[in-house]
């Protein structure tokens, strides 16, 4: 700014631009009209340099004083002046538009400025997010990993448990047996070394020393056995019992009598099967009560054998059992060339189970049904061709199982409006009577082998 002043000071154009406008006074009036207008230009193009320079010096003035130095100056005398008094100069309109768009340059730098902080702020929250959420997927992988290896590790012992208990069990047998040869040894001894009969007496111990009763296996067992079965007595329902309707479907096309047929065979399966059991444990009882001494009580003896040889139960004959028990059901019916053999997958499956539920403590049963009874919520489902307004049951699907007098499993049943008198007009039209057919005396026909137990031999059945 001093070098431009200084500069308009030396050329002395104030002092020139004076002069000038004094000669044009004096001869103005003898001067000629073009004269006067060349004069007038002469000065106005010196007042234009002057100017510019003046402009330059406002200007690196400005700029020496900062952004927002001699603004207020600017805006109060400058700009009014150039609006009405130079508003053809064209230095002054480039000032003015340099001045507005430094302005907005400004201000557009500062709205700038304050975006780029405030996405800096939230990309630096977003990378905070980021790695947070990055620790607790780590933390929820190392959790499930952990977690995948203790129920592998799990598995893998409740794969064992079995083979544990039956370890268990012989080394608990071998050590009775043990003990029992111990006493008597001592006995023997005792009895040889006492001089006399009172004094051996007096100091023999007894033959079989006194233990406490402990649970047997079957007991030890009883809950992991009970779990399994009511599981599979799930998965029958969910697949045998599919099947059995599928097969008889190709013979039957009435759904309702397929299902009575299905819910028939499972009632009586239960109550074959909780049959040969009470005939079986009598058996086992009989021949076991010769030889048994302890530790445990022989109703926990008799418990445990019929758990560890239930491969000796004859489910084929529960099986015919049942069949001739259907066959003379009066409240189904079956085409005379067809026989109830087509579902005995079904039964077979139904009796097996049934015979395990007997080892139980208490035993499970399957519940007590009879068409037209009040439909019990907590005891059945209702299928879904049921109408849900009726309160009695039509006829039964499934049954419930029970444990005592709690469900264990809901049962499946068909409520119906008018159920009750439906049942009574078909029980009194339904009358049935048939023979055996061919291919079930065949199968109540075929010979099979007897079971240590009625072949009468006790010794193959030693505990």
């Amino acid at each position: 700014m001093a070098d431009g002043l200084r500069r308009l000071v030396g050329a002395e154009s104030g002092r020139v631009l004076q002069e000038k406008l004094e000669s044009w006074y004096r001869d103005y009036e003898i001067n000629s009209c073009d004269q006067n207008l060349n004069r007038c230009c002469e000065i106005i193009e010196l007042n234009s340099e002057i100017q510019g320079q003046l402009f330059t010096i406002l200007n690196e003035t400005s700029r020496e004083g900062g952004h927002y130095a001699g603004v207020e100056t600017i805006k109060t005398r400058l700009l009014p002046w150039l609006g009405t008094c130079f508003s053809c100069a064209t230095s002054g309109r480039l000032f003015e538009t340099n001045l507005s768009l430094t302005q907005d340059s400004i201000e557009k730098e500062r709205q700038l400025r304050e975006l780029a902080s405030n996405q800096t702020f939230q990309l630096q929250e977003l990378q905070e997010e980021l790695t947070s959420t990055r620790l607790q997927l780590s933390h929820v992988q190392q959790d499930l990993k952990t977690s995948c290896a203790q129920e592998k590790d799990a598995l893998r012992k409740l794969d064992r448990l079995n083979d544990y208990e039956q370890q268990i069990q012989i080394l608990r047998d071998e050590i009775s047996i043990l003990d029992a040869q111990k006493s008597v040894l001592q006995s023997r001894f005792v009895r040889s070394r006492s001089p006399s009969p009172r004094h051996s007496e007096s100091k023999s111990p007894s033959p079989l020393p006194l233990r406490s009763c402990s649970p047997g296996r079957a007991r030890r067992t009883n809950a992991s056995r009970r779990a399994c079965l009511v599981a599979r007595f799930g998965d029958i329902y969910a697949q045998e019992r599919l099947d059995a309707e599928t097969d008889l479907r190709s013979y039957i096309n009435d759904m309702e009598r397929v299902q009575r047929i299905i819910y028939i065979a499972a009632v009586e399966s239960f109550h074959a099967a909780k049959t040969a059991y009470r005939q079986f444990k009598i058996r086992v009882r009989d021949t076991l009560a010769l030889g048994h001494s302890g530790p445990e009580s022989l109703e926990d003896a008799v418990l445990d054998y019929i758990v560890r040889h239930e491969d000796l139960y004859d489910v084929q004959a529960s099986v015919n059992e049942v069949i001739r028990s259907m066959n003379i059901n009066p409240k189904i019916s079956f085409p005379p060339e067809i026989d109830f053999i087509v579902i005995s997958t079904l039964i077979r499956e139904l009796c097996r189970v049934a015979f395990s539920m007997q080892t139980l403590v208490p035993p499970l049963d399957v519940a007590f049904g009879i068409d037209g009874e009040l439909f019990s919520e907590t005891k059945y489902h209702r299928s879904f061709e049921s109408d849900f307004t009726a309160a009695l049951v039509a006829y039964h699907v499934w049954p419930a199982l029970m444990e005592n007098d709690v469900v264990i499993v809901k049962g499946e049943a068909v409520t119906k409006r008018g159920a009750l008198w439906s049942h009574r007009s078909r029980s009194r039209s339904r009358s049935r009577s048939r023979s055996t057919s061919p291919l079930l005396a065949h199968h109540l026909s075929r010979s099979r082998s007897p079971s240590p137990l009625r072949s009468g031999s006790p010794s193959k059945w030693a505990y």
